[in-house]
């Protein structure tokens, strides 16, 4: 590593921190979102269960690169101006909560009907038998697709580029124009995501092999560009 590329870590670090903010912001808010989608979706009322289903197939259609594209340079058209990192919240967010609903109905729809029938029977009502017996049950199963989840979107962070917020790629490319060190920096920009991905890809085996889940999780895959 040459001394001018030693010099410019710090501004590698601080897009870490920027990046995993992003990350730590969209998840805060798009996962519980996507447990109500999941709920909403799962309604046996079609006025409930339709609308749910449509925001969530709209979240999973639509790659984020587009939702930034729309809410940074679309909305201000219709007199709504954004900054660039509550867009990048939204858009990521808005993404995490369509795919982990899908994520999160499929581990309620696991747990076997006959725990619902015994809460029942001990006089539960439907809520404490979805809070006590339910729940618990799906999000451990829910987990490891949805720690897998994260993963892919602390990676999809990069796209915040699109809309200038100086995240990890974005001070990488930055650093590059003004080195033309483009090689370098770039390999160690990714080294900096392998080294916060790998750990939790290997957590996300270990629970897996532990709860005799497959090694992946199908609907999250695909996800986005």
């Amino acid at each position: 590593m040459t001394a001018e590329l030693t010099g410019r870590l710090p501004e590698l670090f601080d897009g870490l921190k920027v990046t995993l903010g992003l990350t730590g912001v969209s998840l805060a808010w798009g996962l519980p979102a996507g447990l109500l989608l999941a709920l909403l979706s799962s309604s046996r009322r079609r006025a409930v269960s339709w609308p749910a289903i449509a925001v969530v197939e709209a979240g999973r259609g639509i790659p984020v690169v587009v939702a930034l594209q729309f809410l940074y340079y679309g909305l201000p058209g219709a007199g709504i101006r954004l900054d660039a990192v509550p867009t990048v919240w939204l858009a990521i967010g808005f993404s995490v909560a369509a795919y982990s609903s899908e994520i999160i109905r499929a581990a309620l729809q696991s747990v076997a009907e006959g725990q619902r029938e015994a809460a029942l029977a001990l006089a539960l009502s439907r809520t404490d038998t979805l809070r006590y017996v339910v729940l618990p049950q799906a999000l451990r199963v829910a987990l490891p697709p949805l720690l897998g989840l994260a993963v892919q979107m602390f990676q999809a962070t990069s796209l915040a580029f699109a809309v200038s917020v100086p995240e990890l790629t974005g001070r990488a490319y930055a650093i590059g124009s003004a080195t033309f060190l483009y090689v370098e920096v770039l390999t160690i920009a990714g080294i900096f995501y392998a080294l916060v991905t790998l750990p939790v890809i290997r957590l996300v085996a270990a629970l897996e092999r532990r709860s005799g889940a497959p090694a992946a999780a199908p609907r999250t895959k695909g996800l986005p560009a």
